[in-house]
C-alpha cells in the first residue's frame, strides 16, 4: 500500500546552476542549464524544474544555498565483483620495473578462492565510494571467475545491487583452456551462458589481441543475443581491430575504450546507435595513449564517460576524477564531459529514465559544493559532492 510518506514531495531551491540535460530547458544548450533554479521531487521522480521564484509548494523544502545540482552520474562500465589486490603490479608499472605476475589471471585466482560474503563486502565498499562521489547508477560485470559456477555467482552477487549486470565470461581465456581457446568459447556460449543469462541484462567480450578475435567475439555476442542479452563490447583499447565495426554491426549498446580508431571506425559509430564509452582511468593508470574524444564528438558520435573501475588497470570509483581527465587530456569541454558522464552513460545503457532532470525522470541528483558543474574539472581531486539523492531519497 502506498503511504503519504511514500509520496512526499520536496523542492530544492536556490540552485545557482541546474543541469537538466534537456535542451528545451533553460539556456537551450545540450546541458539545458537553468540559472537560479529549483527542482521538485515527488516520490522517486522529478516533478518540476524551473525558476526558483516560481517553485510550487511542497511537503519539504531544501535550500541549495547557491550551489549547483546535476543528474546523478551514470557509470556504465565497471568490474566490481572481485577479490584480491594488484598493488605490486601497479607499483612496478609506475616505477618502470618489469612485472611478470598474471594480470587478470591473478584476480581470477583470488576471486575463485573468495567466498560470496567476501565478494559482496568488496562490492558494497566500492559502491559506497562511488555513491559518495555522485554515482547513482552503475553497470558491473562478471569476468573474474571464468568457470560456470564462479561466473554465475558473480552475477548473482551483482544483481542484488543493480539492474545493469553484464555477463563477461569472455574477459580472457580461462587458464585451464589456454591450449584450447575454441573449447573455452564453446563453454562461454553454451553451459556458462545457460547458467549466467538468468542473472544478466548484457553480454560483453574483450575483443583484442591476446583475448578474443573478431570471429570469436561475434560468436559470443550472437549467442548471448539469442538468449536475450544485449551486446556491449571492449573494443580497440590496445590496438586497431574489428571490435568497433562488430559493435555497430550487432547494434551493441556501447563500444568501450575506443582508443585506436580508423576513420571508418569513427564513421561507423557516427552513423550507428552504438555509444563510444571512454574510460580515462585506464589510460591514467597504465600511461597509455589517450582516446581522442574531440575526434569522436566532432564526427557526431555519442560519447559516454565511465570509470572502468577494476583492480588492475583503473582502480578508481570516481566519475568526477574521470571528468577532469577527459577535459584535461581527451579534448572535451567541461560541458561535454559532464553530459557524457550523465546522459551519455544513460545512452550507453539505453535508459531514458536516468541521466537527466526532467519531469518523469528518476530523481537521482547530485549537489555540488560549487556554483557550477564546471568546477568538476576546474577543481580536480577536490571532494565537491555535498549531497546525493537516489530515487528521491537523500542518501549522502
Amino acid at each position: 500500500m502506498t503511504t503519504h510518506e511514500d509520496t512526499m514531495s520536496t523542492v530544492i531551491t536556490n540552485i545557482a546552476t541546474l543541469v537538466t540535460n534537456d535542451p528545451s530547458s533553460g539556456d537551450g544548450s545540450p546541458l539545458g542549464l537553468v540559472r537560479e533554479a529549483a527542482v521538485v521531487i515527488d516520490g522517486d521522480r522529478i516533478a518540476w524544474t524551473g525558476d526558483t521564484r516560481k517553485a510550487p509548494a511542497t511537503d519539504n523544502r531544501f535550500d541549495a544555498e547557491g550551489r549547483a545540482v546535476l543528474p546523478g552520474f551514470v557509470d556504465s562500465h565497471s568490474h566490481l565483483v572481485f577479490a584480491g589486490d594488484r598493488t605490486e603490479e601497479f607499483n612496478a608499472r609506475m616505477s618502470g620495473r618489469p612485472y611478470h605476475a598474471g594480470g587478470i589471471r591473478t584476480t581470477v585466482a583470488a576471486t575463485r578462492a573468495a567466498g560470496d560474503g567476501e565478494l559482496e563486502a568488496n562490492l558494497t565498499r566500492l559502491l559506497g565510494e562511488a555513491l559518495r562521489q555522485g554515482t547513482t547508477t552503475f553497470e558491473t560485470k562478471s569476468g573474474y571467475g571464468l568457470t560456470v559456477e564462479d561466473e554465475a555467482r558473480a552475477l548473482r552477487v551483482a544483481a542484488a545491487h543493480t539492474e545493469e549486470v553484464t555477463y563477461l565470461g569472455a574477459h580472457v581465456v580461462a587458464p585451464e583452456y589456454a591450449d584450447d581457446p575454441a573449447a573455452y568459447v564453446a563453454l562461454v556460449t553454451g553451459e556458462m551462458l545457460d547458467a549466467c543469462a538468468p542473472h544478466a541484462r548484457w553480454i560483453d567480450v574483450f575483443c583484442e589481441q591476446g583475448a578474443f578475435d573478431g570471429d570469436q567475439a561475434r560468436a559470443i555476442l550472437t549467442a548471448g543475443r539469442a538468449r536475450g542479452l544485449h551486446p556491449r563490447i571492449h573494443a580497440n583499447q590496445l590496438s586497431y581491430g574489428p571490435g568497433v565495426q562488430l559493435a555497430v554491426e550487432l547494434d551493441a549498446a556501447s563500444a568501450d575504450h575506443c582508443t585506436h580508431l580508423t576513420d571508418a571506425d569513427v564513421d561507423a559509430l557516427a552513423h550507428g546507435s552504438t555509444v563510444a564509452t571512454l574510460l580515462p582511468g585506464a589510460e591514467f593508470s597504465t600511461r597509455a595513449e589517450w582516446p581522442d574524444a574531440r575526434r569522436l564528438l566532432d564526427a557526431g558520435v555519442t560519447v559516454a564517460l565511465s570509470t572502468d573501475c577494476n583492480p588492475g588497470s583503473s582502480f578508481t570509483s570516481s566519475v568526477p576524477f574521470c571528468v577532469a581527465l577527459a577535459v584535461r587530456d581527451m579534448g572535451m569541454t567541461p560541458d561535454e564531459a559532464v553530459w557524457s558522464a550523465t546522459a551519455g552513460g544513460a545512452a550507453a545503457l539505453r535508459r531514458s529514465d536516468i541521466g537527466r532532470l526532467t519531469p518523469g525522470a528518476r530523481a537521482d541528483l547530485v549537489l555540488l559544493d560549487a556554483p557550477s558543474h564546471v568546477h568538476l574539472a576546474y577543481r580536480p581531486g577536490v571532494p565537491l559532492v555535498a549531497g546525493v539523492w537516489r530515487s528521491g531519497v537523500r542518501v549522502c
